[in-house]
């Protein structure tokens, strides 16, 4: 079988059904994203990579610890119905329960927050279809993109949740600042985000 990489959308990819893509993403040591039928391998990720979304998932983790919200990290697929698209963030969070996907227990059709630590080979799309996409459903409304090369943070944020196409935009580039997370009610700071990362 062979599946296109997330760093080149042209390539042509193999078709599967919904229920066969499901079937392979419970045995297959890999991660794929699913787009209407078409199946993309998700690239790994570097050790800052995985730092940076260890740190975000363990600060807000414990920020939000007697709150309703709850976090999950990258082993849940968003289900995007709009788009008929499974895929994976680096972070999120809902507020309240999740809400599944019809039976299945591992796709969220609810995200609040949604993370992503940008690598080379994803960037453009994290930053483009991904995110438009992400803005079809209906509780999202708060999105951080996060480099792994240097200090430097996207934050968009939802000003009329109802008709989801007003998103403020701001850039954070400096350790000694600080975030606000509308969405969660929460200040987080550059420097537990990036805490002993090495640039």
């Amino acid at each position: 079988m062979v599946f296109a990489q997330t760093s080149s959308p042209n390539v042509g990819t193999t078709r599967l059904t919904l229920d066969e893509y499901r079937a392979m993403e419970e045995t297959h040591p890999e991660r794929h994203e699913y787009r209407n039928g078409e199946i993309l391998t998700m690239s790994g990720g570097s050790e800052a990579h995985s730092a940076i979304a260890s740190n975000l998932l363990i600060y807000l983790g414990f920020l939000l610890r007697d709150t309703d919200f709850r976090l999950y990290n990258s082993d849940l697929r968003v289900w995007i119905p709009e788009y008929q698209c499974g895929t994976y963030t680096d972070l999120m969070v809902v507020n309240g329960f999740p809400e599944f996907n019809g039976e299945r227990n591992d796709e969220i059709l609810n995200p609040f927050l949604i993370v992503e630590v940008l690598s080379p080979s994803t960037e453009a799309y994290d930053r483009g279809e991904k995110f438009r996409k992400y803005r079809s459903l209906a509780s999202f409304c708060e999105y951080l993109l996060v480099s792994q090369a240097e200090p430097y943070i996207e934050q968009y944020h939802n000003l009329e949740p109802s008709s989801n196409d007003r998103w403020l935009w701001q850039v954070y580039s400096n350790l000694e600042q600080v975030i606000v997370l509308h969405s969660l009610n929460i200040e987080v700071s550059l420097s537990e985000i990036y805490r002993r990362i090495n640039f």
